[in-house]
């Protein structure tokens, strides 16, 4: 499950993520594909989507430079649809939430749900669209979803570029997967996830791999200092990093 913006899917694939280039590909509705078959595979999600003002969401998410509201309503359309089932994603671990995020989760499901209801889809979410389902999603998301940074045509044009996009915001969107959501961290990882021309994450090694060995990656930026890391690995993810880095004081 891939998500950006709103204003961003003019200039990203609205299925794949994939960057425009020139101008090629197919739009609909005001959004980009790159291919038939991107436009195939969310011409059902998209065309609900599409039929739904989204200002006012819009309008929240911005002011409180939010992204993650944009992924449920993603998977919100794609449930209403019929492309996924609603809980798809509960075998993920959840995030620990604190009250003050759970405020703000519900006042993010009211504004969600009336702006579903709104565009006529009272029945169909009735089925699965509850603040609890909203909450349970979010709080999954908020730990397991990546944030796609680089999107280049080769893995070495993903080196030349990456010191480019230090200076400037490379992401093109979100996204959540199964396989790399359930890969342990480690604060020296020996596995990278990376993108090449669309939102396929691909598994790069950082270096020799024993058999047998764990595939570990870096949840956040492996350049912090050890009590940085700590922090936000307690606050984000909940747990406390126990790596051979940190137990070093590195």
């Amino acid at each position: 499950m891939e998500s950006t913006s709103s204003s961003d899917w003019s200039q990203v694939c609205y299925s794949c993520l994939r960057r425009k280039a020139g101008k090629g590909g197919d739009s609909s509705g005001g959004c980009y594909f790159c291919s038939d078959a991107c436009r195939q595979h969310a011409q059902g999600f998209h065309g609900i989507e599409k039929n739904v003002d989204w200002s006012l969401l819009d309008d929240h998410c911005s002011s409180r430079g939010l992204k993650y509201p944009y992924m449920v309503k993603r998977l919100a359309c794609m449930v209403i649809s019929g492309a996924v089932a609603a809980d798809c994603l509960d075998i993920l671990q959840p995030a620990h939430l604190h009250q003050s995020i759970i405020t703000e989760m519900e006042e993010e499901f009211e504004l969600l749900d009336s702006t579903f209801r709104k565009a006529g889809f009272k029945e169909e979410l009735a089925t699965f669209f509850t603040k609890q389902w909203y909450i349970n999603v979010l709080a999954r998301i908020r730990v397991n979803a990546f944030r796609i940074e680089l999107v280049a045509s080769s893995y070495e044009d993903l080196l030349s570029s990456a010191i480019a996009s230090v200076a400037c915001d490379a992401s093109v969107g979100n996204a959540v997967y199964m396989l790399p959501s359930f890969y342990n961290h480690d604060c020296d990882p020996n596995t990278h996830i990376v993108w090449l021309e669309n939102a396929d994450a691909k598994l790069k090694t950082l270096r020799d791999i024993d058999e047998g060995e764990e595939l570990c990656i870096c949840y956040i930026d492996a350049s912090m200092d050890v009590n940085a890391r700590q922090k936000i690995l307690a606050e984000g993810f909940g747990f406390q990093c126990r790596c051979l880095r940190c137990l070093s004081g590195d």
